[in-house]
């Protein structure tokens, strides 16, 4: 990238799509949409705290070229929110002052810069404007000069806990794909010509919607269906769906078949800005304040009106500046007195949390003009939060605040400080919280929380631990990053990055996990030290973790997540809300063993085989291998726990790993490779046809082959097919890797080996049970041996025991890693997941596709995971301006969010109360405990749960380990009774409570006078 300082112009015009930078976006908009990206050009005017949000979602995003605009110098109030700009920058252009650091963000994209006004003739150039923090005439000349140069138009803005974005299309727009959700594709059961029914197999739910258009394909029978343009369809039952009449005509339907969903273009018409003044279409932002909307309409107008006449926005706390925006609003609205007042008050209000709301939803909207994928807003939205306000339950009440409280002191918290009152900025400053993860979702909130002056004081806070390194693919989300920093710990650059935007910020990275073997660094001290917790986590076991950990620690949490334009963001507040663990989601349903094992019907199915096999041939054998070697007792102790069938299976792994199969040169590994292949494509086919042939039918008179099961046929290897050669030159290379030979990589000398390896011709075997269902399958691993295995088992061990394990050479494992091009795993992986498609007839993946599914990817965009990290903010504003612990705080207070920018919807739901248990004469919730201080006695403790409860305790546990119960032997129960607590733990569990724990857990069943079980909270016991 070079930069030219004169023209303030980066210059990148040979960009290509980086597919391995881009691959989480292009997993969330599809390829087709990034090539629009990679064409188009954006013009931001206004880089205030909104545009310089879309300038960065935008620039991440890939557009081929951004101009950065803006006339305006940088004042104090550009500070709270335009992470971009210092205070060194105050009195000079905000553009200029931010351009550099917006270039740098993504090194394949032209970037301009702009200080001249706006005219005609340079907005005709762009494809797409976007306007913020501009005047309601500048707006309204604009969007009329996009429209007669048919170009698109979007603005936005924000004040205090206020945003608003406007988009304008044009009166006819195509979009391609309403939605961005992947197409169904389901196999068929039957089809009724008479009426039209379609029945999916095994009753699974289509998920289809009435006016879906879906296609047919390998229908046998009714053969005319198979290629057909697009039908669009009427959903019957959940499994059921309707094509019309038009199969009436044609031939008598068999068996078989698929259908696959279409998405078929639709057009959307848009008003101009100015008719849409007039006469609003609004999208609901929160349903809970459905009159709102039409309020803020009138507001947002009579505001651009009040600072056109008086050249300054309303003044905070001004009552009479009140009254004059009154005046400003249409005779027809009759006003609501409390949300104007409130409107006028934070006029001067920029915060950064509304900030990354607005630029991100105005980004995702910006890439749906450019790119015709999902459906653009119509063609409002405001967003309002006030009831992120402290009430008369907060020490801040924010109708209490004077229009001192709320005085601007030219510093960087003034938009906040004219919001929120000087006494709420000193409680941001003191706060000590803890963010877990620093992937995308992190960096966006170290961002706002830096602008906020989070732990920004002496007394202040944060702590952040992320495991990961940094990543190629990172960089077009996790903002804070740049390529010079792969490598690198995440948790160290994210933290070092953010002091840029506020150099007052106090923050500790950590680069361990979250997790029980982790405790003794994430101790008791290190949670009794915070305010609350920040999740920015992408797996669940980690969430589920955390959300332990507050529960016990009784510590506020915000739990968010993106998956693609999906987020959302949950509050869990002690005392009073469910926690995340509460309410659990369906688990994720497995393949099934035999359909993985021999009968796949999808690319998903191959793709999980082909993952398994890379595990199975290359990380797995050398793990056993080496535990071998390096604990033989230990190792042969573990597997004499199995049944013979098993331990055979994995000493022979071991054995052939280290003796029989060993390769000692390149040539050798080629040849294992070679064999693989005809072992996996073609001798296993084979064997499944000799068992079921093509023409095989069940008892019932059904044909073996049909349904789910699709007839296989082998594979001649052919090393001029790309796929069969990548399998084994991939597979040979990884085996070399594994045994520290170095592999041939010679292309010619290569195939010269290839060409010297003859496997023997396949011969059926009659030994071989090949499982048809999945009670089978399962079965078949619980299967016990036969003698003649425990013949090969013997002469297995006979072969271990030969070997000198002093002067064994380790294997290397090899664990998968997704996101290097140079390692051959996704090489691999994709070839054997094609191949075995080819074997079972079914389309073939690339190798961005077999990534995503092998990878388990998440598709990812940063303009989700910036308005995300921005209502995570806004309930983060309500913790601490409630003293994040207080119990008196009202539940419709907070808001668990959820949004999808592809259509777009915004949803949001008062948390649900912490459910409450009978116990004894009262209730409990998760967040209710006994505690206990130590040292105490068995019998102590015991007659403490009497006399608090009136109950008898006749069993009790610390964590799996039962310490009391009433089956004890009677002397072994007056043992107990007598003994210390701790004491008793650490004999039972046979392991020494560190120091570093200063309370343990135990949880009780106890009767009451009914000899009845009564459920009672658990006891946190202090040791200290």
């Amino acid at each position: 990238m070079v930069v030219n300082s004169e023209n303030g112009m980066t210059d990148n015009s040979d960009a290509v799509l980086d597919k391995n930078l881009y691959s989480r976006q292009i997993y969330a908009l599809g390829e087709s949409a990034m090539m629009h990206l990679r064409k188009a050009s954006v013009l931001i005017s206004g880089i205030g705290s909104v545009g310089v949000e879309i300038a960065k979602n935008l620039i991440l995003g890939g557009i081929r070229q951004v101009t950065i605009h803006d006339i305006r110098d940088a004042k104090w109030l550009d500070l709270s929110a335009q992470f971009y700009l210092k205070e060194s920058d105050i009195g000079r252009n905000r553009a200029e002052a931010s351009f550099e650091r917006l270039a740098e963000l993504n090194d394949s994209v032209t970037c301009h810069l702009s200080m001249e006004p706006l005219t005609e003739d340079f907005v005709r150039k762009f494809d797409l404007t976007v306007l913020t923090d501009a005047p309601l005439s500048m707006q309204l000349m604009v969007n009329d000069w996009t429209r007669k140069h048919n170009r698109r138009f979007i603005t936005a803005d924000a004040r205090g806990l206020f945003g608003f974005i406007f988009v304008d299309v044009s009166a006819q727009f195509e979009v391609n794909d309403p939605n961005g959700e992947r197409c169904k594709e389901l196999l068929i059961e039957h089809i009724d010509a008479e009426t039209g029914d379609v029945t999916t197999l095994d009753n699974v739910m289509h998920g289809l919607e009435d006016g879906d258009y879906v296609t047919f394909s390998e229908v046998k029978g009714m053969i005319e269906l198979n290629g057909i343009k697009p039908l669009e369809i009427t959903v019957k039952k959940p499994d059921v769906f309707n094509i019309g009449k038009v199969a009436a005509k044609f031939s008598p339907y068999v068996e078989g078949g698929r259908f696959t969903q279409v998405k078929v273009p639709s057009s959307v018409s848009h008003k101009s800005l100015k008719e849409s003044l007039n006469e609003p279409s609004i999208v609901m932002w929160d349903f809970a304040k459905f009159d709102n909307p039409p309020q803020l309409h009138a507001l947002w107008q009579a505001l651009y009106a009040f600072e056109t006449k008086h050249g300054r926005s309303p003044m905070p706390r001004n009552k009479e500046d009140v009254d004059l925006l009154k005046t400003e609003l249409p005779p027809s609205v009759e006003p609501n007195e409390k949300l104007l007042r409130i409107f006028s008050y934070q006029a001067c209000g920029n915060l950064a949390p509304i900030a990354s709301i607005v630029g991100g939803i105005a980004a995702q909207e910006a890439m749906k003009v450019i790119t015709h994928h999902m459906t653009p807003l119509k063609q409002f939205l405001y967003i309002d939060c006030v009831e992120a306000l402290p009430g008369d339950w907060s020490p801040f009440d924010n109708d209490k605040l004077t229009a001192n409280d709320c005085k601007m002191k030219n510093c960087q918290y003034d938009g906040q400080l004219v919001v929120f009152g000087q006494a709420y900025q000193e409680a941001l400053l003191k706060q000590k919280y803890f963010i877990v993860g620093a992937g995308a979702i992190g960096c966006e909130l170290l961002k706002n929380l830096a602008m906020m002056g989070v732990a920004c004081g002496p007394d202040g806070k944060l702590k952040i631990t992320d495991m990961d390194q940094i990543e190629i693919s990172n960089l077009n989300r996790q903002f804070l990053f740049r390529r010079s920093d792969v490598g690198n710990k995440k948790s160290e650059v994210a933290a070092k990055a953010v002091k840029v935007f506020n150099p007052n910020i106090k923050i500790d990275a950590l680069s361990e996990r979250v997790g029980v073997d982790t405790e003794s660094i994430f101790t008791d001290e290190f949670f009794n030290d915070l305010n609350g917790v920040l999740n920015a986590l992408d797996n669940v076991d980690a969430r589920r973790y955390m959300d332990r950990r507050c529960i016990y620690y009784r510590l506020p949490l915000l739990d968010s997540g993106t998956m693609g334009t999906k987020g959302n963001t949950q509050v869990v507040y002690p005392h009073l809300t469910e926690s995340y663990g509460s309410s659990v989601d369906p688990p994720e349903k497995d393949i099934p063993i035999c359909t993985l094992k021999n009968f796949p019907n999808e690319i998903q199915h191959t793709i999980q085989w082909a993952r398994d096999l890379f595990e199975g041939l290359f990380t797995t054998p050398a793990e056993t291998a080496n535990q071998f070697i390096s604990d033989e007792r230990g190792f042969l102790q573990r597997v004499d726990q199995m049944n013979t069938a098993q331990r055979l299976h994995i000493l022979s792994k071991v054995e052939e790993a280290l003796i029989s199969e060993r390769p000692h040169n390149a040539e050798e590994c080629i040849k294992w490779a070679r064999m693989n292949f005809q072992d996996y494509f073609h001798n296993m086919i084979a064997q499944l046809l000799h068992m079921f042939p093509p023409n095989q039918v069940t008892e019932q008179g059904i044909k073996f082959w049909s349904g789910s099961k699709r007839c296989p046929h082998v594979l001649d290897f052919n090393p001029d097919k790309p796929e069969h050669f990548n399998f084994v030159w991939a597979a040979s290379i990884l085996r070399a890797q594994q045994y520290g030979i170095a592999p041939i990589t010679d292309k010619k000398k290569f195939l010269a080996v290839l060409k010297e390896i003859h496997p023997p011709p396949f011969m059926p075997k009659s030994d071989i049970k090949i499982a048809v269902t999945e009670a089978e399958a399962k079965q078949e691993e619980k299967a016990v041996a036969d003698d003649d295995v425990d013949e090969k088992l013997q002469s297995v061990m006979m072969n271990l025991a030969k070997l000198n394990k002093k002067m064994t050479k380790p294997l290397i494992s090899i664990d998968f890693e997704k996101d290097d091009d140079t390692n051959h795993h996704m090489e691999f992986i994709t070839a054997a997941s094609n191949l075995r498609a080819d074997n079972y007839q079914i389309a073939p993946a690339d190798v961005m596709k077999t990534k995503q599914i092998a990878g388990r990817i998440i598709p990812a965009i940063a303009t989700t995971t910036a308005a995300v990290a921005g209502l995570a903010c806004i309930e983060l504003y309500k913790m601490i301006g409630n003293g994040n612990r207080l119990p008196n705080v009202p539940l419709e207070v907070f808001k668990n969010g959820f949004l999808n920018l592809a259509l777009p919807f915004f949803g949001f739901s008062e948390p649900i109360a912490a459910p409450k248990k009978k116990c004894a004469d009262g209730y409990f919730t998760l967040w209710d405990r006994f505690e206990i201080q130590g040292p105490k006695k068995m019998k102590e403790l015991i007659q403490w749960i009497k006399e608090e409860t009136g109950l008898d305790v006749t069993m009790m546990s610390c964590g799996v380990s039962l310490i009391y119960s009433f089956f004890l032997s009677s002397d072994k129960r007056k043992e107990r009774l007598e003994q210390d607590m701790k004491e008793i733990v650490e004999e039972v569990t046979r392991k020494k409570i560190p120091n570093h724990v200063q309370s343990i857990v135990l949880e009780v069943i106890a009767n009451n006078k009914d000899d009845e079980d009564v459920e009672i909270p658990y006891i946190k016991f202090s040791l200290r």
